[in-house]
């Protein structure tokens, strides 16, 4: 009776992750990246017209923040799971095709930032307190992207009997699975509320908070990477991703230590004064004689 109720109590997958209307065909995994890209854009943009700025300048930093992000994302995946994804030789058009899944966010954070950060720069405003305002943001859309990996049956962890082990391809025990997406949504919520509360409670040096963000992250990435089981290259007995992750988490969380507490701003430096100049003897003139 035992396994019977552990059957019943676990995560069901989704039948299909492909539907078609009439002519079109939607694929689920693109509609969540599309409802996380506007979370994102909505939290960073209350966030920064709250601080003085403008929904237009959002606007076109997400359009090409989004096109270089997807662009940097998927050049990750083909790099780095080149010999694993049978997909990207699947078709001829098989390392564009970002619907199927395989999008990396080592390869999409990166470019996307910095197409963002060019985009505010040529603008004239503050990069540095925009990264801050988009920092929540980001983790809220990286949340909300996981459940993609629901629809598509993909990136789960380990074999598991918890309660909440999620099916995939069958309803027997032997096809249970640590819901490792479920995991994330979670972890990056949680961490989109501390985000949030840090920034309103303590007065930070931009961009601490993005570097928070990504300590935030990374901290459960490497966990996580202990749990999956998808195909991936190994090093020193790990997964590639989960030493990408910690080069992340000792680089964002040393940054941050440094900028935060360690590093003196320009302002506090004080300036040293002026030397004197030295002044000659004056000439007295008459008074009257001047005409």
């Amino acid at each position: 009776m035992a396994p019977v109720s552990a059957v019943f109590a676990s995560i069901p997958s989704p039948p299909t992750g492909v539907y078609h209307v009439g002519p079109l065909t939607i694929h689920m995994y693109g509609v969540m990246l599309l409802l996380a890209i506007a979370a994102c854009i909505w939290l960073t943009g209350s966030r920064w017209v709250r601080w003085g700025g403008d929904w237009d300048l959002i606007y076109r930093m997400s359009i090409w923040g989004v096109i270089a992000g997807i662009i940097g994302a998927r050049l990750y995946h083909d790099i780095t799971s080149w010999n694993q994804d049978s997909a990207i030789h699947a078709h001829w058009y098989g390392p564009f095709a970002v619907w199927s899944g395989g999008l990396g966010v080592w390869g999409g954070i990166p470019l996307g930032v910095l197409a963002g950060a060019w985009v505010v720069h040529r603008a004239g405003a503050s990069v540095t307190l925009m990264m801050d305002a988009v920092a929540p943001g980001l983790l809220l859309a990286q949340g909300i992207g996981r459940w993609g990996n629901w629809w598509n049956q993909e990136l789960y962890g380990k074999h598991t009997t918890l309660p909440w082990a999620l099916e995939i391809h069958g309803k027997t025990n032997a096809d249970l699975y640590h819901p490792t997406f479920l995991y994330e949504f979670i972890w990056d919520i949680f961490g989109v509320l501390v985000l949030l509360w840090i920034d309103r409670r303590f007065k930070l040096r931009r961009p601490a908070l993005f570097a928070l963000y990504v300590v935030i992250y990374t901290a459960f990435r490497m966990y996580e990477e202990t749990l999956r089981i998808d195909p991936s290259s190994h090093l020193w007995g790990q997964r590639i991703n989960f030493w990408v992750a910690l080069v992340c988490f000792v680089a964002s969380l040393a940054f941050f230590v440094w900028w935060q507490f360690v590093r003196k701003p320009k302002a506090d430096v004080p300036k040293s004064r002026a030397r004197p100049v030295p002044k000659g003897p004056t000439m007295a003139v008459p008074r009257g004689r001047v005409r």
